[in-house]
C-alpha cells in the first residue's frame, strides 16, 4: 500500500514538472491578459486590402545596411507613402542575421 502511494506521489510530481513546463514554454496564459498593441512592432498600422510588397534582394549584413534601405524605400514607396506601412515590411526584407 505504501508502495504504491509513493509511486502515485513521484508520478504526480512527474505530472506537475511537465505541466509547469508547458506553462512556460506556452507563456503561462499571459497572451489572454497581454496588450496586443504592446506586442506590435508598428502600432496602429493599417494595411490595405491586396496591398503586397514588391519582391527585393534581401539585407543579408555583409552590404551597406543605409544603400539596402533606400532602395528599400524607394520599390515600396513606388507603392505607399505611409510611414506606418513601411516600417511594418521593413523587417521583410532582412535575412539571416540581420533580422535579429
Amino acid at each position: 500500500m505504501v508502495g504504491r502511494v509513493l509511486a502515485a506521489m513521484v508520478e504526480r510530481g512527474r505530472f506537475d514538472h511537465i505541466e509547469e513546463r508547458l506553462r512556460a514554454i506556452e507563456g503561462g496564459g499571459d497572451y489572454a491578459s497581454a496588450d496586443m498593441e504592446d506586442l506590435c512592432l508598428v502600432p496602429n498600422v493599417v494595411i490595405p486590402p491586396k496591398f503586397k510588397v514588391s519582391d527585393f534582394n534581401k539585407y543579408k549584413g555583409k552590404t551597406c545596411p543605409k544603400n539596402h534601405l533606400k532602395v528599400y524605400c524607394r520599390k515600396i514607396g513606388a507603392y505607399t507613402r505611409d510611414e506606418k506601412l513601411l516600417m511594418h515590411f521593413f523587417q521583410e526584407s532582412l535575412t539571416r542575421v540581420a533580422v535579429i
